[in-house]
């Protein structure tokens, strides 16, 4: 009897490492095919359009003559765009998760809000792109200016914003909190000095992602209806303006008609890559500096 026990052991034990050994693999797989597909992207990019990457692409107004065209007023209407969007997605989403984890009330309405947040993350960006136009084109009379764009795309990034944030919140351990009420310290004094600051690396990592999610969207701009050939450089939350990722979409559009602007595109996705990498890069470095081990 025994004997067959182990057997039966034995056979179990040596179809779970068969199976890990497997998964393993399968997974090992993935992840070489993901990195394959991103360098043969990367490259195909590079080397299509770091051949039109000067001085004169960067600094020069858009234009319909290939030879003339640059992307100064697309990579301002960017940053335009990220200085509306940054900061009222970072106030609405971190204050949200705060009350949501720390100040509300548990119950039903409670729980009914958290999973509609959680839901909204999956909605598609075009549908944003339709509230955005229906609430701040139409009913506000703003028009396709950088404040309109700006909240349209704050709306698409705030839920995911505000579930890492409760996450984060979430993974702070119990006995810190604690140990700042046995001290004496008010419940906002425990959120500020304690909470916030162990769980920021976790709030940033979310936010990293959600404004390089930000960044690159198309649809909702293409429902507001921003220009992808506009002349004059935006100056302010009031101004028309185009982004990079517009630029990209109409110039890919526009390559079956006129070769070179499949270059012009790749030269922005360059332009785009990078700031991206610089945004997060400063990002991290900020995340880094709170990161603590308790």
């Amino acid at each position: 009897m025994k004997y067959i026990e182990h057997d039966l052991v034995y056979q179990k034990m040596k179809k779970r490492i068969f199976l890990n050994h497997l998964l393993k693999e399968l997974f090992f797989l993935a992840t070489t095919f993901g990195v394959l597909v991103l360098a043969v992207l990367i490259y195909r990019v590079l080397v299509d359009g770091i051949g039109f990457l000067n001085f004169d692409f960067l600094t020069n107004r858009l234009s319909t003559e290939p030879d003339r065209a640059g992307i100064m007023g697309a990579i301002l209407g960017t940053l335009w765009l990220m200085g509306v969007v940054i900061p009222i997605t970072m106030i609405l989403g971190i204050g949200t998760a705060i009350y949501n984890e720390l100040y509300a009330r548990k119950g039903k309405l409670q729980s009914i809000i958290e999973t509609n947040i959680s839901n909204l993350s999956g909605v598609p960006s075009i549908v944003y792109g339709i509230l955005g136009m229906t609430i701040f084109v139409k009913t506000l009379s703003l028009g396709n200016i950088v404040l309109a764009g700006g909240l349209t795309m704050s709306l698409l990034v705030l839920p995911i914003v505000i579930v890492s944030s409760q996450e984060a919140i979430r993974a702070v351990p119990g006995y810190l909190s604690e140990a700042s009420y046995g001290l004496g310290a008010t419940k906002w004094e425990t959120v500020k000095n304690i909470i916030l600051p162990a769980a920021m690396p976790g709030i940033l990592t979310g936010s990293i992602l959600a404004l390089s999610r930000a960044i690159g969207e198309t649809a909702p701009l293409v429902v507001l209806g921003i220009p992808a050939l506009l002349i004059p450089f935006p100056t302010g939350l009031f101004d028309r303006f185009t982004v990079l990722p517009m630029q990209i979409y109409y110039w890919t559009l526009d390559s079956s008609l006129v070769s070179e602007y499949a270059n012009l595109a790749a030269a922005t996705i360059i332009v785009l890559l990078v700031m991206l990498v610089v945004l997060n890069s400063v990002a991290i470095i900020i995340r880094n500096k709170f990161q603590q081990r308790y």
